[in-house]
């Protein structure tokens, strides 16, 4: 799955990126882009959470008599 590909590249990459602040070791200039790059790494990887989110909940839902409906998952492949 290229989603699921793409998100742990993200938050490796995220993740990559906090060490790298952490160590304060950059210019003003990097560290401003390397936190701009985060903060647009953070919101790609909140959106594919959300997108999964979206998928169990259409794989949880119950119809009145308590019963599973299920329905299938719309994938961007």
């Amino acid at each position: 799955m290229k989603a699921v590909v793409d998100f742990e590249n993200n938050l490796k990459r995220l993740e990559d990126i906090v060490t790298a602040l952490e160590k304060e070791e950059h210019s003003l200039e990097e560290t401003v882009k390397l936190f701009q790059e985060g903060m647009n790494l953070s919101k790609e990887c909140r959106k594919a959470l959300k997108e999964v989110e979206n998928s169990v909940k259409v794989v949880m839902e119950e119809d009145d008599n308590g019963n599973i409906i299920t329905s299938d998952l719309k994938t961007n492949e």
